[in-house]
């Protein structure tokens, strides 16, 4: 199955051959995915601030293609997991908001895996779950084949492991885990990688770093900022990005990096309890602006993507399902509606557009949503509606919103016909903020009604 190895000792006659049948084969896909990591917190940003040291993720991202307009389907955790996973809008089955991701995604809904399996792909996941907590939705029953991490809460204790309320699961089973989780998450990838090596496999390797609490091992914290928060978020992201480098050198010393598809993103902007930086974008974790949900977004594969440039065309985490059919030869499931669209076109330069529209929806009494249309982003939250137009002024500066009401009402009613096709949210809030239901009076019969979950 590997032919890495033979193009270098093959005479140059032969090598063309050898590369079209390398490039028929079906690549091993793997997706990196941080938690709550700065848009700035990588020091190939431009805007990266002199404490920010990521050599490992600047050389694969140099190595790569940058997709400078590269986003999340959600401002927090789950929710985008749950898009990442389906690639349809989670709202789609009732996924709003980060409590509802975490509860699980319908049984009913299909994942990556449950689709790779038909190409011959043997999968693990690895690291932060939080797309259900019983046992129905573990990843092992939503088609991978290993599991190591955790599946409850969007937060866990980089060092103790104690706690079998919350545990650390291999397989099916608790384990009383020990050592730094960063670290020990890279670990359990290289060991996938060497297992697996000679198989098609996805691996979903999905750090807790760098989501709270702030832990890290203490002679890794520098006083660099005088922030202590800051500090030692500073040494997480070290052992972060010591990990990327160690899955790519695993990928390299086995000849199978080149014909891998490989994705490095974060779940939404870095969060600012944690004094994560997004510059240049505005905003953090849970908000609707840049910040929150424009991310780090890095894609590799040099047997079919030319590396060492930037693609400038909006795409999300919704596209990865479909990206990953696309590179397997998939066809794209016809039983119900894909949001996502393969992002491989775009990456090789076939097309400058892949959505019309994306979309942002936390529901409920939070109000919160936002629709992006070419240049122009609309971003809501309760009575407020500011418009931005992103070509000009990517860190929303400057409300247009007087200036241009047809933009608004246009934006407004394709945001209200897409809502409308979606599903009411799983906790039984409402879709839409209702200012009556913010009360306290309605938010105590709106608790008393909620089902136990």
């Amino acid at each position: 199955m590997r032919f890495q190895h033979i193009l270098k000792s093959l005479p140059l006659s032969l090598v063309g051959i050898v590369s079209i049948v390398l490039a028929e084969e079906k690549p091993n896909i793997v997706i990196i995915l941080t938690d709550d990591q700065g848009y700035a917190d990588v020091s190939y940003n431009p805007a990266s601030p002199s404490e920010v040291r990521t050599p490992h993720i600047d050389a694969l991202a140099y190595s790569s293609i940058i997709c400078t307009q590269g986003y999340t389907s959600g401002h927090v955790c789950s929710t985008t997991r749950a898009g990442l996973m389906t690639g349809r809008y989670q709202q789609r089955f009732g996924i709003y908001t980060a409590g509802e991701g975490g509860s699980g995604v319908p049984l009913d809904e299909v994942f990556i895996p449950q689709r790779l399996k038909r190409a011959g792909y043997v999968s693990g996941a690895l690291g932060k779950w939080h797309l259900g907590l019983t046992e129905e939705y573990h990843a092992m029953n939503r088609g991978f084949d290993e599991f190591y991490g955790f599946m409850g809460r969007g937060a866990h204790p980089y060092f103790d492991h104690s706690d079998m309320n919350h545990p650390i699961y291999r397989g099916f089973q608790a384990i009383n885990e020990e050592g730094y989780l960063t670290t020990r998450i890279t670990e359990e990838a290289v060991d996938f990688i060497n297992r697996h090596k000679e198989e098609r496999f996805f691996l979903y390797v999905a750090y807790n770093a760098v989501h709270s609490p702030p832990e890290a091992p203490e002679k890794d914290i520098r006083n660099v900022t005088g922030d202590e928060t800051r500090d030692t978020l500073m040494a997480m992201i070290k052992h972060l990005d010591m990990g990327v480098g160690e899955i790519v050198n695993s990928l390299k010393k086995h000849d199978i990096f080149d014909n891998t598809l490989l994705i490095f993103l974060t779940d939404n902007g870095g969060s600012g309890a944690m004094h994560a930086n997004n510059a240049p974008l505005r905003g953090f974790k849970q908000m609707d602006y840049e910040g929150g949900i424009h991310v780090p977004f890095i894609v590799s594969w040099p047997a079919q993507l030319k590396g060492g440039k930037k693609c400038d065309v909006p795409l999300w985490s919704i596209d990865l399902f479909a990206t990953a059919l696309d590179a397997s030869g998939l066809p794209m499931p016809i039983d119900r509606p894909l949001d996502g669209k393969s992002i491989l076109p775009a990456l090789k330069g076939e097309t400058t557009k892949l959505h019309d529209e994306l979309y942002w929806s936390s529901a409920g009494t939070k109000g919160k949503w936002a629709i992006r249309s070419d240049n122009w982003k609309l971003v809501a939250e309760k009575n407020r509606i500011e418009l931005y137009d992103l070509e000009g002024d990517l860190s929303e500066t400057t409300n247009l919103a007087a200036k241009h009401p047809e933009v608004v009402s246009e934006l407004k009613e394709k945001y209200n016909t897409w809502l409308d096709e979606m599903a009411d949210p799983v906790s039984n809030q409402g879709k839409r903020w209702n200012p009556v239901a913010d009360t306290p009076a309605e938010k105590m019969t709106k608790e008393k009604k909620k089902p136990a979950r």
